[in-house]
């Protein structure tokens, strides 16, 4: 009597005949191929410095001839640059020592330029109060990234207090673009002091980790 031959065991899918369970989402690939488009193009991390270092030029002579609407769009736009030009330098492998350098330069000077538009519309007010909380301000601005840049020579990471760049922007943004509705003073006040705030967190924050044993 003969023996069937034993039945093959089945036999998996090849990978091509599987259905897919994971599809590619649009948005996501074209977001990939425009980044790929900008690594392959002549695009550098100092272009975007500068074209956002011009935009807030573009964004203080607004503010001077009292435009502050258009002024706070424009320096909006000049900021998001500011905060592009370094994802990507890290995303294009472009980044260089001196464009670390070139930008973190551009963004104290772009702080100073637009906040010395604000007090020079605040002086022609007579607003002599407000004009020093501007003053205030751009100080406090400049010594909160000091402060950073001085701690990590120091090897401390010094990233704390309430108003980095980023909150910075906004305070200013918002005060700019709804300056008509008489925000900007408003802003300045407080832009002031949280800056001066976060001046003195990063330094009780530095001397914490230099000297832990000391006590306040």
């Amino acid at each position: 009597m003969p023996v069937d031959a034993a039945a093959p065991p089945p036999t998996e899918p090849e990978p091509s005949a599987r259905p897919s369970r994971r599809r590619g989402r649009p948005g996501a690939e074209r977001l990939e191929a425009i980044r790929d488009r900008l690594i392959a193009s002549r695009l550098t991390p100092n272009q975007i410095s500068l074209a956002g270092f011009t935009l807030n030029c573009v964004a203080a002579v607004l503010v001077l001839q009292h435009e502050f609407f258009l002024g706070g769009v424009v320096f909006i736009i000049g900021s998001i640059c500011d905060t592009l030009d370094g994802g990507y330098s890290r995303m294009s492998g472009k980044g260089t020592p001196f464009g670390a350098f070139l930008d973190s330069t551009l963004d104290r000077i772009v702080e100073g330029i637009v906040l010395t538009a604000v007090a020079v519309t605040f002086t022609q007010r007579g607003d002599e109060l407000a004009v020093a909380a501007v003053v205030v301000a751009v100080m406090s601005s400049l010594v909160v990234s000091y402060t950073r840049a001085r701690a990590e020579a120091l090897g401390v990471e010094c990233k704390v207090g309430i108003a980095d760049r980023l909150v910075r922007v906004v305070i200013l943004s918002a005060g700019l673009v709804f300056a008509d509705l008489g925000a900007l003073e408003p802003a300045v006040y407080v832009l002031a002091a949280l800056s001066t705030i976060t001046v003195v967190q990063r330094i009780l924050h530095v001397r914490r980790q230099l000297m832990p044993e000391a006590s306040m």
